[in-house]
């Protein structure tokens, strides 16, 4: 754990790895804690219904007859299990339970639709699969394409079903589960990418990876566990956002975690649940805390106990940070990292203040470069590559049966990101965009991160994204995807004020030259904008 100090300097100097040879996330964060104090783990909110509440000792009963239920239908160490669920208390159950017999679990999101589920399950080999009566209904339209899914448990299924989960674990009560003795360095979980540039890639990770995880996770809350009595976030378990840097970090240091299951994320409401369970600490998307920024008086849903508020994705930018502080009382916290390599950059408002724009600086333990093209550091205030040197405890092992994707993910001993960035020579990372993101017109290297800071500061506009478009004089020119808060039209007087807008507040040469407003941007499940998709719908430049 990260000990608390007052420089940041000291704080990164003084920190060294400490990962044992043998380690298991689920003994971990689960078994350690289950002690017959019935310390509380699990907080299930039902909306209107009341809660559910589970302890530690309950959570290691029940994975481990999950594990033995596995293991009885043939399910051994090294096998992958899907997992197809919200978030719920099952899900938790069904990652300690994998995690415990030595098995690969593979999270998937309740959202993907068939061709999606195929491709993941398919590509994993997955032999088992936990999932809803809704997720089976998507199975048998694929089961015969997934020759390897041999072991289906659907949560939802009454115990006389051959499939039922509950039923399957009340078979092993009373036996006596030994956990698999893994190593650290032992395959625990695929966590496939978004696959907004091609086909979904599974990134094959270690037990040690939540090792990894936990210093960015601590130095983004302030020091975590700090005052944390609750942590939250929306992002489903089905992503390293919501699993690796939520739920399993919490637990790993006995802090309980909120479980909610939003079909439509409502700005309101997620207010009045971090209100109604006092929340003390949350991971909220950019996208979460957008949406939250809009609403009108939000006191009136509740009254918060926030202490911490972290976010990752995007950078966020001053209006938002300015924002958190006015009415979440809090500085915002932001952090980076991907699905390979993840928590790896950071804010912390207890360390230092934040630079709006600014991702933050490294976390202590990881080695963060700006390289070129051909593996060289380049000098502070040069653009380059954002890469990672390894080894690193929470870098991914591969991608999963792709070893020429794996092998194109590195240059040398740094592991490429994909995104281009700069460090100052105060030590501060600042996000430039994703390689085909950025922007080039008459001559300049244009980021849409700050266009988009400054377009949310209009106050006609809710959401907004930026992209290139093709000019025969330019190369490219702005253009601003916009979805307009209620009450506002898109006119061309309207265009024109939040042109102006940008022209005065950010640069002349970086105003969008068009501006089409939208109902809805596309995002990826995390939150984050899928500009690809909108650089794709682009026709002939011309205002919308």
């Amino acid at each position: 754990m990260l000990q608390a100090r007052d420089d940041y300097a000291q704080t990164y100097q003084g920190f060294s790895w400490q990962v044992p040879a043998h380690y298991n996330i689920g003994t971990d964060v689960c078994d350690r804690w289950a002690d017959g104090s019935g310390r509380l783990a699990l907080i299930v909110d039902h909306g209107d219904a009341p809660s559910d509440r589970y302890t530690f000792d309950q959570l290691k009963q029940w994975s481990d007859q999950l594990a033995l239920a596995l293991r009885a239908k043939g399910v051994q160490a090294g096998d992958r299990v899907g997992v197809l669920l919200p978030q719920s208390l099952e899900t938790a159950i069904s990652h300690l339970a994998a995690y415990k017999l030595g098995a690969i679990a593979v999270p998937l999101f309740t959202l993907f639709g068939t061709e999606a589920l195929q491709f993941r399950l398919g590509n994993s080999g997955a032999r088992a699969l936990v999932t809803h009566t809704e997720g089976m209904g998507k199975i048998a339209a694929i089961r015969d394409a997934l020759p390897d899914l041999t072991c289906l448990l659907n949560i939802d299924a009454n115990e006389q079903s051959p499939d039922s989960f509950w039923a399957a674990l009340n078979a092993q009560e009373g036996q006596v589960f030994t956990p698999q003795d893994t190593l650290a360095d032992d395959p625990a979980v695929i966590i496939y990418t978004s696959g907004t540039t091609g086909k979904p890639k599974g990134a094959l990770h270690a037990h040690r990876m939540l090792l990894g995880h936990l210093p960015g996770v601590e130095i983004s809350h302030n020091f975590f566990p700090n005052r944390a009595s609750l942590m939250w976030t929306p992002a489903d378990w089905a992503w390293i956002g919501g699993l690796m840097d939520v739920l399993m970090p919490s637990w790993h240091h006995g802090v309980a975690v909120l479980a909610h299951r939003f079909s439509k994320f409502e700005a309101s409401k997620a207010w009045q649940l971090m209100a109604r369970n006092q929340v003390s600490h949350t991971f909220l998307p950019p996208t979460a805390l957008k949406m939250l920024r809009t609403l009108d008086n939000p006191q009136q849903y509740g009254q918060l106990g926030l202490v911490s508020v972290a976010s990752g994705g995007e950078t966020l930018g001053a209006q938002l940070i300015d924002w958190g502080r006015k009415t979440l009382g809090v500085t915002i916290n932001e952090f980076y990292g991907q699905t390979e390599c993840n928590m790896i950059v950071s804010s912390c408002a207890a360390l230092f203040d934040p630079r709006p724009g600014s991702m933050g600086r490294p976390v202590p333990g990881h080695d963060l470069q700006i390289i070129d093209s051909q593996g060289k550091i380049v000098p502070d205030g040069t653009e380059g590559h954002i890469a990672v040197r390894r080894p690193d405890p929470v870098m991914f092992l591969q991608y999963w049966a792709n070893p020429k994707a794996t092998e194109d993910a590195f240059i040398g001993d740094f592991l490429v990101t994909g995104d281009r960035g700069m460090r100052d020579a105060d030590g501060y990372l600042w996000f430039k965009g994703r390689g085909d993101d950025v922007i080039t017109s008459a001559g300049y290297r244009i980021g849409p991160g700050p266009i988009e800071d400054c377009l949310l500061s209009h106050p006609a506009v809710r959401m907004a994204a930026v992209i290139g478009v093709p000019d025969p004089a330019r190369t490219e020119i702005v253009k601003a995807c916009i979805v307009l808060k209620d009450g506002f039209q898109g006119s061309p007087e309207l265009i024109a004020d939040i042109q102006e807008h940008v022209r005065k507040r950010a640069a002349a040469h970086e105003y969008p030259r068009i501006v089409e407003f939208m109902d809805a941007l596309p995002m990826t499940t995390t939150g984050k904008v899928i500009r690809k998709a909108l650089r794709e719908k682009q026709d002939a430049p011309g205002n919308s």
